[in-house]
């Protein structure tokens, strides 16, 4: 029960590991194009809301008519209902997709594990493997569930809301536009580092699971040479070294997420001054500048949730490069692809020949 599987170095993740995803997600099709469209559905709905609100600020309060009032804010909750139905739609159809998705993985990881050789079971630790069965796969469903509907969301916002920014006022657009680079520069320089840390805390949960498993495995002879106070201490080492990595992980996301959310509303903060500059010397209606601001605010929320969902991309990316190594094992000793069939036995008849066959006399009654 050594430790130096915990100090093995392990290769930098790569991001074009969650391609091996896409032969459990091809079957579910249906279920694919049902989200893509509900997310356009509810995507749209968000982004008519600004354009009602200006409706509601230049003519709903400048009119003395009730019934434009009733008909704007009419038209408002038609759009809440669609935006809430097609949600709830989304949030369904990712979220059963996951699932069975995740269910042919699970299913095809264990049929290839269990039919590898005696070999590769002697020297891999079984914690290891029921680790990468268990927290690397729910590490990608939650990825495929959550993680990827956030994400393609908050991209397809942050392309609309950019382009009804320019629609709505090009020289606050263009503003804007002039911090986009100092936004992505975190990511960029905090990013690297993330995917680093996030592969070795799963690698570190990994060794202490599979220290866990091998000594509950063996705790009789844990027992019989009085190890009990010894695998304690091993087992919380491994504990403290993956908290260690866990807290480091968490401190350059956080950091990274704190730069995002600065960046950005600090760009909301400077669009904002200079429209509150055009709207005070008449050149800009304040329905426009509120249309913008929730435009700004929709795309500000956007690249937040691209910054913090990057970091749980990078984690699924760690876990399937993981379960994409076990896939890729393959036994020592294997049948043939191709076996080739024996020859059917002939008929015949089965006869031995000077066999002599010899039965124990009974001894005489008394």
């Amino acid at each position: 029960m050594s430790d130096a599987t915990a100090e093995t170095p392990r290769p930098a993740r790569r991001i074009g590991a969650l391609r091996q995803l896409w032969p459990f997600l091809k079957p579910h099709k249906a279920l694919a194009l049902g989200w893509l469209l509900f997310l356009a559905m509810s995507s749209g709905a968000s982004l008519v809301l600004p354009m009602a609100f200006r409706h509601i600020i230049d003519q709903g309060f400048g009119h003395s008519s009730l019934a434009v009032i009733n008909e704007t804010f009419l038209a408002l909750f038609g759009v809440a209902l669609v935006l809430a139905f097609a949600t709830a739609a989304r949030y369904f159809c990712i979220t059963l997709l996951s699932e069975r998705a995740l269910a042919s993985l699970r299913d095809a990881l264990y049929a290839h594990v269990i039919r590898l050789d005696v070999g590769f079971f002697e020297k891999s630790r079984v914690g290891e493997l029921t680790s990468r069965l268990s927290a690397d796969t729910e590490v990608v469903q939650a990825l495929v569930g959550s993680g990827v509907s956030v994400a393609l969301r908050s991209a397809v916002m942050l392309v609309g809301a950019a382009v009804a920014m320019v629609w709505t006022a090009p020289s606050l657009a263009g503003l804007t536009a002039l911090v986009i680079p100092a936004v992505m520069l975190p990511i960029l320089v905090f990013g690297r580092r993330v995917q680093k840390l996030s592969r070795a805390s799963q690698d570190r949960l990994a060794d202490a699971a599979a220290i866990a498993n091998e000594t509950l495995n063996a705790s009789t002879a844990v027992k019989a040479y009085a190890r009990e106070g010894i695998e304690s201490s091993r087992y919380a080492t491994a504990i403290y070294r993956a908290l260690a990595t866990a807290r480091r992980r968490i401190g350059m996301r956080s950091m990274l997420t704190m730069a995002v959310i600065v960046l950005v509303f600090g760009a909301i903060t400077l669009v904002l001054w200079a429209g509150a500059r055009h709207v005070l010397t008449g050149t800009l209606d304040a329905g426009i500048l509120g249309q913008f601001v929730l435009y700004a605010v929709f795309a500000a929320g956007s690249v937040a949730g691209l910054s913090e969902v990057w970091g749980d991309v990078l984690r699924a990316a760690g876990a399937m490069e993981r379960i994409g190594e076990l896939l890729a094992e393959q036994p020592e000793i294997a049948a043939p692809a191709q076996p080739l069939a024996l020859p059917k036995p002939t008929r015949g008849a089965l006869q031995f020949d000077h066999v002599t066959f010899h039965y124990p006399t009974r001894p005489n009654a008394a």
